[in-house]
């Protein structure tokens, strides 16, 4: 899509940004969509899974529709119109039927993380959500922990289907019943009397300030942001073939890969790895094994890609031998990152790939902002079709505020947290910070400038910009560092807490602790310099919250739980493995 702005500057600092291109043609009842799409490609794979010793395992869309229609006739017998559905499960083949199926059958479909019933939490997270959202029925995969946590928040009335009804102590319904249901002419009426304006679906925020708060969408909202990135991205959003991907699909990033690919008849595979320790290698044999024409993942995925490349022609080769677009969300991209990856396209290639951001987040369904235009310089780009973007000044930043179709209706129950999320003209306020890459060019686009929850004050009353700072040290100890964390609010000075690359050589507290010290040789001031340091052995726990799904830090959260970390770094005189600068 070519850049084509229109800004409106009303003299009292405030800027306004919208795409003058208009959105294309769309239908916004999905299960309509879809059932178009699987008809279309009905012999095509349209989700793969690794099976054990290698090789895929696919379902055609054929079989896919057939279930999807199967589950839809069972939920219309079985769960009122309009009441929710829980999903406690990975990314899994009856997650994917369960999504369109609830579409169709006019329930509210409601994922939810798996880490709500990891081993040894108090289901805290887990026991919000069913208060908050009534569910009459609940799905689980066939996991131990899963099904331990649901006997025990889920009371006698509340249907429950799961593929393993061994795991529970009370009747259940097998999933093997439910896509065993003959259709009936009923599937078809109630997808013709679907209402995209009604709420179809419930997604949780992060809750890493606290718990999660609901957000309602409808289908227009889904179909609204689906549409935009398809526009946006112009003939490369048209790509049938095959898409990796590991995002949880109960995340909106993830949720939007899975309607985006089956929507557009493409093939999604499953990626059994992730960006976390032990697990990345998983990833990187699949990504070995399997030629990708779209390829997306949070920075940190990104990071350790390009370190796995250095050293692995194989990997290099088959990643770029198909590939047309690269993607990335959920945190800022150092800069120092997509230098080396572009640097690996061009040597297997001979040109750069497209590498894109979605801008965005639970309450916008996803990207709301795109770089859909040549730029070699990381940032967030610009509104996508039909999305407002207003810049609030803050200091020599902007808070970004957005408006459009695919922006949320409201926070279930939360009227006051509602009211709070939104301005006077109806925007949203997204507590993201932001500055133009070209204040005499705003069509070079927006960089990401921080967040106001993470800016925080030493004891001096000095302010630390924590966003910011946090992506110059990622890139400061790139590729040593897959990760830090900055310390800590109401302290004397700042302290870093590090995570390496699992190739970071023996001695690496010291060449960390040096390129630290060449850092802040070029800083002024308390914001940030960094004056001691510590190497972090165990990852961050999704479980315990310290890091979402997706793979961001939570970083109140994590520097709570890790309280005699934190102190050791400013304990005197300092322990062990602390460095100071």
């Amino acid at each position: 899509m070519p850049v084509s702005l229109e800004i409106k500057r009303p003299g009292d600092g405030t800027i306004y940004l919208r795409s003058t291109v208009g959105l294309g043609a769309y239908d916004a009842n999905i299960p309509r969509a879809f059932a178009q799409s699987a008809a279309q490609h009905a012999e095509k794979p349209a989700i793969g899974y690794k099976v054990p010793g290698g090789g895929w395992s696919y379902t055609r869309y054929a079989t896919l529709q057939r279930d999807v229609d199967a589950a839809t006739q069972w939920l219309l017998d079985h769960v009122p119109r309009g009441r929710a559905m829980i999903v406690l499960a990975g990314n899994t083949l009856p997650a994917a039927t369960l999504t369109i199926a609830a579409y169709a059958a006019r329930v509210i479909h409601c994922p939810i993380g798996t880490g709500y019933a990891s081993p040894g939490n108090d289901y805290a997270r887990l026991r919000h959500v069913m208060r908050k959202t009534r569910p009459a029925l609940i799905y689980v995969d066939g996991n131990p922990a899963f099904a331990a946590a649901v006997a025990e928040v889920a009371d006698q009335e509340m249907i429950i289907v799961s593929t393993d009804a061994a795991l529970f102590n009370r009747p259940i319904t097998p999933w093997a019943e439910v896509i065993g249901t003959a259709p009936t002419k009923a599937v078809a009426e109630s997808i013709a009397a679907v209402d995209p304006d009604e709420i179809g679906c419930y997604m949780l925020t992060s809750g890493s300030t606290g718990l999660p708060k609901v957000v309602r969408l409808t289908l227009a909202n889904l179909a609204a942001n689906n549409e935009q990135g398809a526009t946006a991205l112009g003939s490369a959003s048209g790509i049938i073939g095959d898409v990796l991907d590991w995002l949880p699909w109960h995340h909106a990033a993830g949720a939007s890969v899975l309607r985006r690919v089956l929507l557009l008849g493409a093939t999604l595979l499953v990626d059994d790895g992730k960006p976390a320790p032990g697990l990345f290698a998983e990833s990187i044999r699949n990504l070995r094994d399997v030629p990708v024409t779209l390829f997306n993942n949070v920075p940190l995925g990104y990071a350790m890609l390009v370190d796995a490349m250095e050293t692995d022609a194989v990997l290099r080769r088959t990643f770029f031998s198909q590939l047309r677009v690269m993607l990335f969300g959920g945190a800022g991209l150092p800069q120092s990152v997509l230098d080396r990856l572009q640097a690996f396209a061009v040597q297997e290639t001979g040109c750069r790939i497209i590498m894109t951001t979605g801008y965005g987040m639970t309450e916008t369904v996803a990207a709301s902002m795109v770089v859909h235009y040549p730029s070699d310089r990381v940032g967030i780009g610009l509104p996508s079709p039909a999305v407002d973007v207003k810049l609030v000044p803050y200091d020599d930043r902007y808070e970004i505020r957005l408006r459009g179709p695919n922006v949320m209706r409201d926070y279930l129950d939360e009227p006051e947290k509602t009211a709070q999320a939104f301005d006077e003209e109806g925007f949203y306020r997204t507590g993201d910070l932001a500055t133009f890459l070209d204040a005499e060019r705003p069509e070079a686009g927006l960089a990401f400038a921080g967040r106001l929850s993470e800016e925080f004050k030493l004891s001096s009353g000095v302010w630390v910009y924590g966003g910011n700072l946090r992506v110059a040290l990622l890139n400061t100890l790139a590729p040593l560092a897959t990760d830090v964390v900055l310390c800590d609010d109401n302290r004397d000075y700042l302290a870093l807490l590090v995570w390496l690359a699992p190739a970071a050589p023996a001695d690496a507290l010291g060449v960390v602790a040096d390129r630290l010290r060449a850092f802040n040789a070029e800083q002024h001031g308390a914001s940030s310099i960094i004056r001691r340091v510590r190497l972090l052995d165990s990852p961050p726990a999704i479980g315990a919250h310290e890091m979402s799904d997706k793979g961001t830090i939570n970083r109140r959260t994590l520097l709570d739980r890790r309280r005699a970390e934190v102190d050791a770094l400013y304990a005197e005189p300092p322990p062990p493995g602390v460095a100071t600068l």
